[in-house]
């Protein structure tokens, strides 16, 4: 089977991949990455990353993404060189210069081709393989066909690794200049405001001040947004064309996020492993489940030809919403991180490894103070409820999404 690969925000993105099947993650420094917003790792955090991953026997790969200036190559090679020296698996990197550097001066650190270098062909990826890549992650905009046949043209040892889920780009794999046009903040400097996202209207030019909107549904018009990408079905297809790693985007994401949508791949991949009528008859129930984390419109990208539809996804929804975090479990009682309200004989939902549990609230106890309460609602909170279904720390209970309109 392929490699799992989630992405890893900050630590608690980190464990709930981990926990919930990824066998590798990536994240960032606060600089050299391209989510500039995310939690990311200090120097401190990575260690403890890396023990924390390692110590699983999974991998850890940092991006350094970030499209550098000149002034900036100095304190990227230092940053390799640190990296190389506590124990990272491997880099990202996008910048044809930077690869190189990277080669040269920080030789042991083994380098992947991000997706922002538009890997579309066997010819660049040769390159890359030849000055010591040791992965190519491809374009986006590469169907099957094109990945079977760029496959059949590079040495066995160069791995492909290619997107199965999560947002989109309306730019070329990436590579964008909205957001610096219309806020002075780079996507490629990892500071993208995200303008794909707006809803837009026309203005006529001698008419100023006088906007149009541009139908195109009841929620608003979204003319630049793309679609989420969803290839859980697709497994045998992307396996058959030779991809050796399939990657999940979300660094921006919860751990709630992280946790439903790996582990619905994670069940996905092991129900493949055993046979293929065991992933379709389990295809239905996982489909559901990716549903219930944050997602717009699904496509299945460019995988079979030019996606249809491109653009026109509104805001997110969700059919479940996280409201609390499982800390302890012993003796059918749970003590709980809150998230979001919930009420006692709130039907809710476990969410562990092992699946997906229904459980009935029958009980809410303050943890601070003993009293026992009808609802809880405050953030950061912790409680006690009475909790049949065995579970543990980094599990997740969720409910309906009362503002979810399906």
């Amino acid at each position: 089977m392929p490699e799992l690969l989630a992405p890893a925000g900050g630590m608690a993105q980190l464990k709930a991949a981990l926990r919930f099947g990824a066998d590798a993650v990536y994240g960032a420094l606060p600089a050299f990455g391209l989510r500039a917003f995310a939690g990311n790792f200090s120097w401190e955090e990575l260690a403890q990353a890396l023990r924390i991953t390692h110590g699983l026997g999974k991998k850890f790969y940092l991006t350094l993404n970030i499209l550098p200036y000149e002034e900036e190559f100095p304190a990227l090679i230092r940053a390799a060189r640190q990296a190389v020296d506590m124990g990272v698996d491997a880099a990202l990197v996008s910048d044809l210069g930077a690869f190189l550097a990277l080669r040269r001066e920080a030789p042991e650190l083994k380098l992947h081709i991000s997706t922002q270098a538009n890997t579309l062909n066997s010819e660049a990826a040769a390159f890359y393989a030849s000055h010591g890549a040791e992965r190519v992650v491809l374009a986006r905009e590469l169907s099957l066909r094109r990945i079977r046949e760029l496959r059949e043209k590079l040495p066995d040892q160069l791995e492909l690794e290619a997107f199965v889920h999560g947002a989109m780009c309306m730019s070329y794999s990436g590579r964008c200049m909205l957001s610096d046009h219309l806020t002075g903040r780079g996507g490629n400097r990892g500071a993208c405001a995200q303008p794909c996202r707006w809803e837009y209207a026309l203005v006529e030019k001698k008419r100023p001040g006088e906007c149009w909107p541009i139908e195109e549904d009841q929620r608003g018009t979204y003319l630049l947004s793309a679609y989420d990408l969803n290839m859980l079905s697709h497994l045998p297809e992307l396996i058959g064309a030779g991809v050796s790693s399939l990657k999940i985007e979300g660094r921006m994401k919860t751990e709630y996020y992280v946790a439903t949508v790996v582990g619905a791949y994670r069940r996905a991949l092991d129900a493949l492993a055993k046979s293929e009528d065991a992933y379709r008859s389990l295809l239905p129930e996982l489909e559901k489940e990716l549903l219930k984390a944050s997602h717009r419109p699904f496509n299945t990208g460019f995988y079979f030809g030019p996606p249809t539809p491109m653009a026109g996804a509104a805001g997110f929804t969700q059919e479940m919403e996280y409201v609390a975090r499982i800390e302890s479990w012993q003796d059918g009682q749970a003590t709980l991180h809150i998230k979001n309200r919930f009420y006692v004989g709130d039907t809710l939902e476990l969410l562990s490894p092992a699946g997906v549990f229904p459980v009935k609230v029958e009980g809410i106890t303050r943890a601070d103070t003993g009293e026992q309460v009808n609802t809880v609602s405050v953030a950061g909170q912790q409680v006690i409820i009475p909790l049949p279904v065995p579970a543990e720390n980094g599990d997740f209970l969720r409910g309906p999404n009362r503002n979810h309109q399906g």
